[in-house]
């Protein structure tokens, strides 16, 4: 009789557990699903495209190339001039997203009362603006002829300046654009992080004689290091990409490819060549490029960051 009931007893404790085992796998199932038809079924086309040549018209048949598209796209200038200026990008960014959002974060920690709300609200405004909305501001802004920058430098007395016409420079004015938008995000995810550092350390700092500067050094800045190295890392491997939008309506590339990025190459391609087989060759080589740095920043985070206890 006990051990019917022991019996008895023992079968409800099993269903929950089987229960349990499989709630979490519901829960997830619509991120999985997400995932497998917005991100890797889309990269198996790609890899299966980038061996084929096709102009995406449904009544032309795509022809096996095999490795032809990526022999001829690893010794085409333009593809070697698209990735310098990628190059150039993530440099020219890393100084705006990273440095002076570092730098703006800690000098303004000691900020109090609408103070601090203000500036936090000024530094966020172009975080906010549609992109496209903020490439038409800058390119009025901007215009050799009529523009309030290049009216300001006539006051001056100086030449006006071809901000967007100016193979030299036309890069590094969307550099600052693709910048300005960032600088917003990185400074608060930083004060953010700056104000969860324990107080206990600074204090215990300042009473060895520490200086303002030593605090920074020795105190803030490691304890950082987690946030700085995610915001690195983000730049490294997204920052060309939200430079796209303003290529494609400010410059078009030009001028003479000056601003051209490999994502904006393989756009290209895809939308203005109608080589979908180009540009899923492009898209390969961009992700196994950025895998591979992707991988090397995780490696570097791991052993470089700095984390509290």
């Amino acid at each position: 009789m006990v051990q019917t009931l022991d019996a008895a007893l023992a079968i409800p404790d099993r269903a929950p557990s089987r229960r349990l085992v499989w709630q979490p796998w519901v829960y997830l199932t619509p991120t999985i699903a997400t995932f497998v038809v917005w991100t890797y079924w889309p990269l198996i086309v790609a890899a299966y495209l980038s061996f084929y040549q096709w102009n995406m018209l449904p009544t032309a048949t795509p022809r096996f190339v095999g490795w032809e598209n990526y022999a001829n796209l690893l010794t085409l200038p333009e593809m070697r001039q698209a990735v310098r200026n990628t190059a150039l990008y993530i440099l020219g960014l890393l100084p705006l997203s990273v440095v002076l959002p570092t730098a703006v974060a800690i000098l303004t920690q000691d900020l109090s009362g609408p103070f601090r709300s203000l500036y936090r609200s000024l530094i966020f405004i172009p975080i906010i603006i549609a992109p496209i909305v903020a490439a038409v501001l800058w390119r009025w802004l901007l215009n050799e002829d009529h523009g309030l920058v290049n009216a300001g430098i006539e006051v001056l007395g100086l030449t006006p300046v071809g901000f967007l016409k100016d193979p030299s420079i036309a890069l590094w004015t969307l550099v600052w654009i693709t910048g300005w938008k960032l600088i917003g995000f990185a400074t608060l995810l930083l004060s953010a992080a700056n104000g969860t550092i324990d107080p206990g350390y600074i204090e215990a700092a300042r009473m060895d004689g520490a200086t303002r500067w030593q605090v920074i050094r020795d105190v803030r800045l490691p304890l950082l290091s987690p946030t700085i190295l995610l915001l690195t890392m983000m730049t490294i491997l997204f920052g060309a990409q939200w430079s796209f939008v303003y290529i494609n309506a400010l410059t078009g590339g030009g001028p003479l490819q000056s601003t051209t990025n490999v994502f904006y190459l393989m756009w290209d391609y895809g939308f203005q060549s109608y080589s979908a087989g180009w540009s899923a060759t492009a898209g390969m080589l961009t992700f196994a490029g950025f895998g591979l740095i992707a991988v090397l920043c995780l490696w570097l985070m791991k052993k470089v960051a700095v984390h509290e206890g």
